[in-house]
Formats: C-alpha cells, structure tokens, sequence
C-alpha cells in the first residue's frame, strides 16, 4: 500500500471501498488456496524497478509448478538462459522490490498478485537456504540443469486480481526449445529491429 495510492482514494472517494479490499483480501502471506494456485501455474509477470525507478516488466513461463513455494511466505522461481540483458536480475541487485503476477486464463480465470523482495540464487546456493528436501528433489528431478540461477521472493503482499476483465484463453501444444541460441526457434528479431537501425 502505497502513500499515492491512500491520496487518490480521498480524491476519488473510494477509501470505503479499498479499505474493504485491504481488510478482506490482503494477506502478508501466502494461505493454502493460494499456495494451491501457485503449484498449477506455468506462467507469470514479474515488474522490477531500478534504484531511480525505471520500471520492467517481464514475462517468465515453465512446466506447471515452475514456481516452488518454500514456505507462506517464500517463494523461488528459476531463471533459465535468456538474452543475456538480465534486465530484472540487473533492477533486483539495485532495487529488491518485485512485483509477481499470476493468472489463470485456462480453467478459473483468476489472478493472483504477489509482492515482495527478492534475492538472486546461485544453483550451488540452493542448499545452504533451508528449502525442504522434497523441493529440493524436485527441482533436480523436472528441472535438471535448464535454469542458470533463481530467484527467492519473500512476500509483503498478497491479493486477489479479479476475474472480471481475464479472457478465457484456449492452451495449444508447442514444442518449447528451452536455452536455445538457434535464431529460427527463437524467432528474436520478430519487429525488425535490427533493420530499423540501419534506415
């Protein structure tokens, strides 16, 4: 909750209201039902922001479950090869303030906010973080040496994104060339950059 946030709400005369959503729909942790929701999904929005406040936002997806709860109120999620930019990695070392967005577009069509603050794992410092062993075998077992590093999240907030306004989406199969340098598969100059630069 934010300072602006609580001024425009006087402004627009809706403290009634907000205040009914902090009071029934905030947690500073993670209940069952939401832990439940985090396990089934293979997808998720991150926002970072740098120490000036220039913002990212990021789309992260893996096998259903790819987001391992540790506890109700730690969260970790793998970073597998990318660009090499680490646009939110870079935001996370400087600012730790993490925005996690999940959403369900295929059965419940429901979302879930999580924010918190973030630190940046080393796979050979996974152990030394006191996550369960089952977790840990886990990890082993469906992910094998796919992500780089991870990402831990401990939660400040957690709420509910309504379902009013999610498109019921249909999930179709494709092949997922995980950490691929292959031009083709990656299909990474889609808009054309490169040529623009050169007009």
């Amino acid at each position: 909750m934010s300072r602006g946030e609580h001024l425009l709400q006087e402004q627009f005369g809706t403290t009634k209201r907000a205040s009914s959503f902090y009071e029934n729909q905030m947690l500073n942790y993670l209940n069952n039902k939401m832990i439940e929701f985090i396990t089934k999904q293979g997808m998720m929005f991150v926002a970072t922001a740098d120490a000036n406040g220039n913002c990212d936002s990021t789309f992260r997806a893996g096998s259903k479950g790819f987001v391992r709860v540790i506890d109700d109120i730690t969260i970790i999620y793998p970073e597998y090869k990318g660009n090499g930019v680490m646009a939110s990695l870079g935001n996370i070392m400087e600012n730790p303030h993490v925005g996690l967005l999940f959403i369900d577009f295929f059965e419940n069509n429901i979302g879930l906010h999580v924010n918190g603050k973030a630190a940046i794992i080393e796979n050979s410092q996974l152990c030394s973080y006191n996550i369960p062993e089952e977790i840990i075998n886990d990890i082993k077992e469906k992910e094998g040496n796919k992500p780089e590093r991870w990402v831990m999240v401990k939660v400040d907030e957690a709420y509910i994104h309504c379902s009013k306004h999610i498109p019921k989406l249909q999930q179709m199969d494709k092949e997922i060339y995980w950490g691929t340098d292959n031009e083709e598969q990656k299909n990474g100059d889609y808009f054309k950059s490169k040529q623009s630069m050169n007009q």
